[in-house]
């Protein structure tokens, strides 16, 4: 895989997007959507958020290109843009998992 050129543009909008990522509600959203697409009704009840709450974390999501959004009358059906967004949550976890082993070993000498 080649290397792209890290510009202070480009980390500008990595950070952004890390930013909108740092929100653990947005992160619960986004584990919820994870099984298919939800509405905010849906979201709200998974989510024990306020519909405000959730509707307001949905389009810092969108417009991060987190999530899509599907009309279907008066429904509002929202779904991850971009399943990759997964792997950077999986590959957080795993580091947090190894981080606590390695601090449990230390503990348990």
């Amino acid at each position: 895989m080649a290397r792209r050129a890290l510009t202070p543009d480009v980390l500008e909008l990595v950070a952004e997007r890390f930013r909108v990522l740092a929100e653990p509600a947005r992160l619960q959203i986004l584990q919820c959507l994870r099984d298919g697409e939800l509405t905010v009704t849906d979201l709200v009840l998974a989510t024990g958020l306020g519909q405000a709450n959730v509707s307001k974390h949905l389009r810092q999501l969108d417009a991060s290109g987190f999530v899509s959004r599907r009309k279907e009358g008066l429904f509002s059906f929202y779904m991850l843009a971009d399943r990759s967004v997964l792997q950077l949550c999986e590959i957080m976890c795993g580091r947090l998992e190894a981080e606590h082993r390695a601090r449990a070993k230390v503990l348990t000498r």
